[in-house]
């Protein structure tokens, strides 16, 4: 299942699967305790972890956007990419952009569209040591018919010069790419208090990260996993 995002007209990345709590060992971070889907999709919870007055913390957000004037949480289904181009003119992102609420969606694996001899097939991008790793998102937190809401969506680039992610998506259509936050630079990322993320605009070294056929299981349930696994 990839979704069409209207408010990014293309098809990107819609799916992945957050990171696992072995790889949070790995990465020393914060115990995350919280359960959360196997596989997220738009309108899911998932681990954000972003950098507070304590420090760094995680919090589980909706994937997909939703703005503090939102009247429901259905605007999530047109907000979980947003262009790092338009970040500062998109209603759904501005303020969130100019309030420099960063964070990133650690996740283990991400899944796009590659268009084979005319059909459509899912193809998982992963790093090659097996390390999660972190995708650059802006948050939220809004009031939405007495409910507190805390969301985010992950942060896009043109990749029609990258060497992998220029092969996704239909074909003759906008190339996009997640922008993966590198691992040393991640409190730099997290940091910030001017919205200037042009630094960070860069495509992920193809040598560390490999794209593989990864048909979607017919009798795995996207949404009834939840639970922590290793």
């Amino acid at each position: 299942m990839m979704l069409v995002n209207t408010a990014n007209p293309i098809i990107m990345c819609a799916n992945f699967k957050p990171l696992t709590i072995l790889q949070i060992k790995q990465l020393g971070l914060p115990l995350l305790t919280s359960e959360y889907p196997e596989e997220v999709y738009p309108g899911f919870q998932t681990p954000l972890l972003f950098k507070s007055k304590q420090g760094v913390e995680w919090r589980l957000v909706n994937f997909g956007l939703i703005p503090k004037w939102a009247e429901d949480k259905e605007i999530a289904k047109r907000t979980y990419n947003a262009r790092n181009e338009t970040l500062v003119s998109k209603p759904s992102f501005r303020e969130a952009f100019n309030k420099c609420q960063f964070g990133v969606i650690p996740v283990n694996e991400f899944y796009e569209t590659k268009y084979i001899n005319g059909k459509p097939q899912r193809w998982s991008v992963r790093r090659k040591d097996g390390q999660a790793f972190y995708i650059a998102a802006l948050y939220e937190i809004a009031r939405i018919q007495n409910e507190i809401i805390r969301s985010a969506t992950m942060i896009s680039m043109d990749a029609h010069e990258h060497p992998m992610m220029k092969e996704f998506h239909e074909p003759r259509t906008d190339k996009r790419s997640v922008i993966v936050i590198p691992h040393e630079r991640l409190d730099e990322w997290l940091s910030l208090r001017q919205p200037d993320i042009s630094s960070f605009i860069q495509g992920f070294p193809v040598e560390e990260f490999e794209c593989n056929y990864s048909p979607k299981l017919k009798n795995k349930a996207d949404s009834s996993q939840l639970n922590f696994f290793d």
